[in-house]
């Protein structure tokens, strides 16, 4: 796959996930945020299933949703996905920017949608703030991308394990939230949306403006030529 196919995969993408971001934005606007769908379920179960085992678990999972953790593995994937010193920092400086940039929008949209969370009585963990999209899970949800994309680039074909513990990981930052009462399952499937939308941008625009990246490393290197025997 060369650059401009990466760029097209992540612009469609992108614009796929805008769009159905836009369309349950506008369908919590309208019910003046009210639970939505299976909302009332889920958290009526999360409700009546918390052994403290397994809420101690999903406190420790939330908490590597924000914070330090997710900028140290967007720059380890920075780190990854260069071949030079100097594509790594690149890289590193656009994972940064991109997660960064990426907070800053989804905390504006939240502000201007302020849907409340769920009712402060079925909290099992700490939350401030208001709940769409979920912060966490979208914080969570595009470190994750980010480190798919430097596996992606790194190791092709390899590295399946470690592909899937990081989906896992992103996803269950997103249900932690849902299951410790302190947003609506909807919530975090516009985090997952947002996230979604975003890191697509951002490699959509580093594919093209920025073909000095490490996203050279979408481009196969030539094989080398066969010598000649005798020679």
């Amino acid at each position: 796959m060369n650059r401009r196919d990466a760029a097209d995969l992540a612009g469609s993408a992108g614009v796929g996930a805008w769009t159905a971001f836009a369309v349950l934005t506008m369908i919590v606007v309208g019910g003046a945020g009210a639970p939505l769908w299976l909302d009332g379920t889920f958290l009526t179960w999360s409700v009546g299933h918390r052994p403290d085992e397994l809420v101690a678990l999903a406190r420790g999972v939330t908490a590597t949703g924000s914070g330090v953790v997710p900028y140290a593995l967007a720059a380890l994937a920075g780190a990854l996905a260069g071949r030079t010193t100097w594509q790594r920092l690149r890289a590193a400086a656009l994972a940064l920017g991109c997660l960064a940039t990426g907070q800053a929008l989804r905390y504006a949209t939240m502000t201007r949608v302020h849907r409340p969370r769920p009712p402060r009585s079925d909290w099992a963990a700490h939350a401030t703030g208001w709940a769409f999209p979920s912060g966490h899970t979208t914080t969570a949800a595009l470190t994750a991308g980010i480190l798919l994309v430097a596996l992606a680039l790194r190791a092709p074909r390899g590295g399946r394990a470690l592909q899937v513990a990081v989906v896992c990981w992103g996803l269950s930052v997103g249900l932690t939230r849902v299951y410790l009462g302190v947003h609506w399952f909807t919530d975090v499937v516009a985090g997952w949306l947002f996230a979604t939308a975003w890191l697509g941008t951002c490699l959509w625009a580093a594919a093209r403006w920025l073909p000095g990246t490490f996203l050279t490393a979408l481009t196969p290197r030539p094989a080398p030529e066969p010598t000649e025997r005798g020679a």
